[in-house]
């Protein structure tokens, strides 16, 4: 007889991705995204092993693991969670977890996962209620691994999870995190400004790239740990595709939902530091400063913004590669940080920020005090200048930069098929 599975997580991607794995396996799964639905499923029938998400809407998945404890003892209950922390985790075994994996995963780590917490769970009835602990220590099971992943791993989890979750998710919920994203690119673009308008003439002009690309890097850190779609980030989708896991049309029609809805959040952070006035700090010198970069970019050379273009993604890909390694927040955060710090002083493009950058430079250029202090030409400030000379070459750079420098070369050292006959050669 087959062993039955319930899956409770509001992430439909969760829940297909896991009834295709185990369905594989010869469970039985029955899956649902409402949990209170689950938790009648739980008490109206028998269920071998129970997955259930942390955070679901108007549910802690504390309070969920407890009530199944309760109403299906039998049951081996497994959490799951983007947020882990070692506390919560020991809090959700002592309310009756037997194990807890953080996403994203691979199929082999949530499998190995159910199988370890079946085990347990079998281990721990035959036990009385006072040897629990010992008996789990035993087992060394009491607190689950928050070790940084693999790189193949990692290559693994982008190819088979993460390129196909986007690219079969809802287009709505794409759209609305990719004008999230937008806006919290410029978020950061605005920081980066508003702390270096005036440091390079105090202490000078490398230490004022230094500190606008450790405030730059506000903006990643929002958009991986809050949660939201940015078209440099989903440029490793290319792996999914190198896999065959979605087709190349497929990618680029997500890519072209990202890079507009990112365009539309870029603009919306414009309109908010246009409209707020905050650009008439120091007399007008942070808006100065905003239009001297806007036209420093559009100034660009077509070559010159597309090799900056290249550089620039191959770092923020690389930043994303290395906070899907991090199991914690504070993990992430130092991933994140280093590389966009580095490419910011560096100086490379990014094509999401240029959205913030050269329109908030467009809007400000004519206005009485600024331009009279600004060496920038008005005339090459608009629209077809920031579309053909810096946006056009920055996102061709990007592309490259993203896909082929981090997507393809990992795809290449870790998942490319080996010929038969080449095989331990």
């Amino acid at each position: 007889m087959a062993e039955r599975m319930l899956v409770i997580d509001d992430d439909v991607v969760v829940l297909d991705s896991c009834r295709r794995v185990f369905e594989s396996e010869g469970f039985e799964v029955t899956a649902t995204s409402d949990p209170r639905q689950g938790l009648d499923l739980a008490a109206q029938k028998t269920f071998d092993v129970v997955l259930c998400d942390w955070q679901m809407p108007g549910f802690d998945g504390l309070d969920v693991v407890e009530r199944l404890d309760t109403i299906c003892p039998q049951s081996a209950v497994v959490m799951i969670s983007g947020y882990p922390s070692v506390g919560r985790a020991t809090d959700a075994m002592k309310r009756g977890a037997m194990d807890f994996v953080s996403k994203p995963f691979t199929p082999e780590e949530i499998l190995e996962a159910v199988k370890k917490a079946a085990r347990q769970k079998i281990i721990q009835e035959k036990k009385s209620l006072g040897r629990i602990e010992s008996v789990m220590k035993s087992f060394q099971f009491p607190v689950p691994t928050l070790e940084d992943k693999a790189p193949k791993t990692i290559a693994e989890t982008v190819a088979s999870t993460i390129g196909v979750g986007k690219a079969t998710s809802p287009w709505f919920s794409v759209l609305v995190l990719g004008v999230l994203a937008g806006a919290y690119i410029g978020f950061g673009g605005l920081l980066s400004t508003s702390v270096t308008f005036d440091l390079a003439a105090k202490a000078g002009i490398g230490m004022a790239k230094l500190v606008g690309g450790a405030a730059f890097s506000l903006g990643l850190m929002l958009v991986v740990i809050a949660g939201a779609e940015l078209f440099t980030g989903n440029n490793l989708m290319v792996s999914s595709v190198m896999s065959r896991e979605i087709t190349l049309r497929i990618m680029c029609q997500r890519w072209g939902l990202v890079f507009a809805a990112n365009f539309i959040g870029s603009l919306l952070l414009v309109l908010l530091f246009y409209y707020s006035g905050l650009w008439k700090a120091g007399s007008g010198a942070l808006g100065t400063a905003a239009v001297n970069i806007g036209y420093a970019k559009v100034s660009l050379g077509f070559g010159e913004a597309l090799v900056r273009g290249i550089g620039c993604n191959w770092l923020v890909c690389l930043a994303v590669w290395m906070a899907l390694a991090a199991r914690q927040t504070v993990g992430k955060i130092f991933a994140i940080f280093f590389p966009i710090m580095g490419f910011v002083a560096i100086g490379f493009e990014h094509c999401v920020a240029n959205m913030y950058f050269i329109p908030a430079a467009i809007l400000l250029k004519n206005y009485a005090g600024i331009a009279s202090t600004t060496a920038a030409d008005p005339s090459v400030l608009n629209w077809i200048s920031f579309i053909w000379r810096n946006l056009v070459p920055v996102t061709i750079g990007n592309i490259l930069g993203g896909a082929v420098f981090v997507g393809m070369s990992y795809w290449g050292a870790y998942l490319r098929p080996v010929p038969e006959g080449k095989k331990g050669s």
